[in-house]
């Protein structure tokens, strides 16, 4: 099992500085790379203070100035928001900036705020359609000389400039959720990302068997699949119960941004009531207590304990979650100090 972090900018309030929140988000980079995790990813959205990423591979090449080893991820580019030599070159630039350590998650995106600003009338189907037209272009750009006629996009040859630095280019990582999206990543040769949010135990074994199912029709060598789940290691009981509270507020603010009803001004959403949030029952702390990776270390050892012998390949722990620096920062020292150490 190995480890990563993925992580955004977050802004609660205009009282927090962006100069501020790029700071932190340093800071926990640099506690990833020098704990000896794999890899950072984040990822790409726009107008949203919720989450702050309009180019994951802007942030990439900052982050590498601050790292050493540590692999770094688009976690995930949205592909319709890409044209396919514009992402290819882009992608080989930062892989060159960054001594070869880019890797390209890609995904067709989720929340339909982005889309009616950025491709008015696409919904989440197109989106899926253009994320597999592009993807398999991108290691024929790379390779150099490519020409396409498809459906959404069209050009004569062309090669991807620069070339990157690793041979075949960056690895490609497909953010899947249902059978099909794993059998076009597998089919393809690409790893498979896979989020299942809040949903607990029995999606992530749903999603490991969709990638088993896909792996099996596929006479390939069997790529890396990556666990992402929302993870607090906290100090005693009291602490993850508060960790549990938190979690729950910024699950329902990840459902009005995914609902897209409320008002937005200055890229926050309207702010949810007391009795918003204590009336959202799938959200209540005592689910996602149970069903995120939450717990003092020996529990968050026992849940990962579960997600490796399922065979998950890579585990991300993902700190966004409206928590403080401070608090962000303590789970994951604890994260890196007690819970690593078991899986080494």
């Amino acid at each position: 099992m190995e480890f990563s972090l993925f992580l955004h900018m977050e802004r609660l309030s205009p009282e927090q500085s962006h100069e501020q929140l790029n700071k932190e988000m340093i800071e926990l980079c640099k506690m990833a790379d020098q704990a000896g995790m794999r890899a950072i990813w984040t990822g790409e959205h726009h107008g949203m203070e919720f989450t702050i990423a309009p180019n994951p591979l802007m942030s990439l090449v900052q982050i590498s100035q601050h790292t050493k080893n540590v692999k770094l991820g688009t976690g995930t580019v949205i592909a319709p928001f890409w044209h396919p030599i514009k992402l290819a070159g882009e992608a080989a630039s930062a892989d060159l900036m960054t001594g070869g350590r880019i890797e390209l998650g890609i995904a067709r995106g989720a929340y339909s705020y982005e889309y009616e600003r950025l491709m008015p009338g696409m919904d989440a189907w197109e989106a899926g359609q253009r994320m597999r037209e592009i993807a398999p272009l991108l290691p024929k750009l790379w390779d150099g000389d490519c020409a396409h006629e498809g459906e959404y996009f069209s050009f004569p040859s062309t090669t991807a400039s620069p070339k990157p630095v690793q041979e075949g280019g960056p690895p490609i990582w497909i953010a899947a959720r249902d059978p099909n999206s794993h059998e076009f990543g597998v089919q393809n040769g690409f790893n498979i990302q896979v989020t299942p949010l809040w949903q607990g135990m029995e999606e992530i074994e749903t999603l490991m068997g969709r990638f088993n199912d896909a792996c099996d029709s596929y006479d390939g060598p069997r790529p890396k699949i990556m666990l992402l789940h929302h993870t607090y290691v906290g100090a005693n009981d009291e602490d993850v119960a508060v960790a549990s509270r938190e979690l729950s507020r910024f699950y329902c603010y990840f459902g009005a941004w995914f609902q897209n009803k409320r008002p937005v001004e200055q890229g926050l959403i309207a702010p949810l009531s007391d009795s918003e949030i204590e009336a959202n029952a799938m959200m209540a702390p005592a689910n996602l207590a149970r069903d995120l990776t939450v717990g003092t270390a020996d529990e968050v050892i026992e849940k990962i304990r579960k997600y490796e012998a399922l065979g998950y390949d890579e585990y991300s722990f993902w700190i966004d979650s409206g928590m403080s620096f401070d608090r962000k920062r303590a789970s994951l020292a604890r994260f890196i100090d007690n819970v690593m150490p078991a899986f080494q």
